[in-house]
């Protein structure tokens, strides 16, 4: 294990290696200036000119390469063009919504969904089994901008149930918390549910077939045992890794239903970034975001050897 995790260290650092390089180039080549942005539409080339020299943008591409990459493993992901705040500050502060809204998602989307993939494998057929073909359908077709703007309409709007956007700090109550949260999660949450318990409903109902599960029933195993004790477990390495792929694929999710909601998170950051081609804060977020992505994955495949001792490294 130590040595497989060794490993997969050394794989890590050459991927984001590759991917620090992507990143700088894909923000460095995109169409817009920064230094024209912030000198304004009747800015002369002159004062363009100073400003890039200013920046560094007019030095050699390697040259700005390094520069950044050696204050990234310093630990200093830079300054804000626009704003003149140091990036990892303005990452800070803006930490708390995006990390409430994803880790409750991720509650909501393994609870449900596992439950209802169980519950759809064990009764396969029956009404539980349709319904789940119905949400998987509407779950995987409809965009998350559609569900978030339907659920504002009827439960904020037309039934005044719930606060229509925002984001209200956990310091501030659990319950003002809670209430902005709703919504912006279970829109979110929608499809990866469907994504979680189609998987759960495969991976159960192809473990429910095998010979010692039928052995299990003729023995007088009760349901639970027979679903949690047996099926589950042995089920359990595709849903990890289902798992663990929506975690990374919320990174997406959570910029696009930050917008919709207005809720100052990360994603709205890049947003406001990429807007104003602010590279410090979009190369900081990437590779940030990126690095979490390797880990989840680092994570998952290690955790395997938890739920199936056969799995060795």
């Amino acid at each position: 294990m130590a040595t497989y995790i060794l490993r997969r260290m050394v794989s890590t650092i050459a991927v984001m290696a590759m991917v620090g390089i992507f990143i700088f180039l894909l923000v460095r080549l995109a169409p817009g200036d920064p230094a024209a942005m912030i000198a304004g539409k009747s800015a002369t080339a002159e004062v363009i000119a100073g400003i890039r020299e200013q920046l560094g943008l007019s030095d050699p591409m390697p040259v700005q390469f390094v520069r950044w990459a050696s204050s990234i493993l310093r630990g200093d992901f830079g300054i804000s063009i626009f704003s003149g705040r140091p990036v990892l500050d303005l990452i800070s502060q803006r930490l708390e919504p995006t990390l409430s809204l994803s880790i409750l998602t991720m509650i909501l989307s393994v609870t449900v969904g596992v439950s209802f993939g169980i519950l759809a494998a064990w009764r396969t057929g029956g009404l539980v089994d349709r319904l789940l073909t119905v949400f998987s359908a509407l779950g995987y077709s409809v965009p998350v901008f559609v569900i978030g703007y339907f659920l504002i309409y009827f439960f904020a709007i037309k039934m005044h149930w719930l606060p229509v956007q925002g984001y209200a700090p956990i310091d501030g109550g659990l319950g003002p918390w809670f209430d902005r949260l709703i919504l912006p999660t279970v829109a979110l949450s929608l499809g990866y549910i469907a994504f979680i318990a189609r998987v759960t409903r495969a991976s159960m109902l192809e473990v429910l077939s095998e010979d010692y599960m039928r052995t299990a029933a003729a023995k007088g195993a009760s349901s639970y045992a027979m679903l949690f004790h047996h099926a589950l477990k042995n089920a359990g390495v595709p849903i990890l890794t289902v798992i663990g792929l929506s975690f990374a694929w919320l990174i997406g999710g959570v910029v696009l239903t930050e917008t919709v909601f207005n809720i100052p998170g990360i994603g709205r950051l890049v947003v406001d970034a990429i807007n104003n081609r602010d590279y410090p804060i979009i190369q900081s977020v990437l590779i940030l975001t990126s690095g979490l992505y390797v880990l989840i994955n680092l994570a998952v495949d290690l955790a395997y050897t938890l739920i199936d001792p056969r799995i060795r490294y």
